[in-house]
């Protein structure tokens, strides 16, 4: 157990929620090197079921599929979880997914959430899809975290600054020189 202020901290796991685009790469590649949390992208993305959200205890997951599958998180952790949102300026975000319009979580939102909207709608830029996209993911996360006791908000702009912070505020221990050298790296660019 770890004393921060007033709060007691048992590790907990870290649930990084995000649109995707925005530095949760990144995120986990800092993670690692913190020696009392496990961490790892996507790692149960692939699951069904309880198996979905049967992450180890002590572990930080990154995954923008979380944002569509909240209800179940609640469920599962509730308010026994640290949530981070971790966000990145709305436009840099849209333009990094139109880089990949036509794969993966736009793909899907494009043509699965919203129907086929974007090809019955001719007049609609394709930016605008990954603006709304952008929209609705921040959207579900701030709803979901608004009773969430333990909880911060990671801006991909001062992750130098955002990262401390998490360090600090879920006792994390390990080389933070080195977890703060990976911010200056990008992993998973668009190109």
């Amino acid at each position: 157990m770890i004393i921060l202020g007033t709060e007691r901290w048992t590790l907990r796991n870290v649930f990084v929620l995000c649109t995707g685009r925005c530095g949760s790469v990144t995120f986990i590649e800092a993670s690692r090197h913190i020696t009392n949390y496990s961490s790892a992208h996507e790692s149960l993305s692939h699951a069904v079921g309880a198996a979905r959200f049967a992450y180890p205890p002590g572990h930080i997951e990154a995954d923008n599929r979380l944002s569509w599958v909240l209800g179940r998180l609640d469920k599962a952790y509730g308010d026994d979880a640290f949530y981070v949102h971790l966000a990145r300026d709305k436009m840099a975000a849209a333009r990094s997914f139109l880089k990949r319009y036509d794969a993966g979580i736009m793909n899907a939102y494009k043509s699965a959430i919203l129907m086929g909207a974007a090809k019955k709608s001719a007049d609609v830029e394709h930016l605008d899809f990954c603006v709304d996209y952008c929209e609705t993911v921040n959207s579900n996360i701030q709803l979901f975290l608004r009773n969430k006791t333990h909880k911060m908000n990671f801006a991909l702009e001062r992750a130098s600054s955002d990262f401390a912070e998490l360090w600090e505020r879920v006792g994390a221990q390990g080389d933070f020189n080195a977890a703060l050298e990976q911010w200056q790296t990008k992993h998973n660019a668009s190109g």
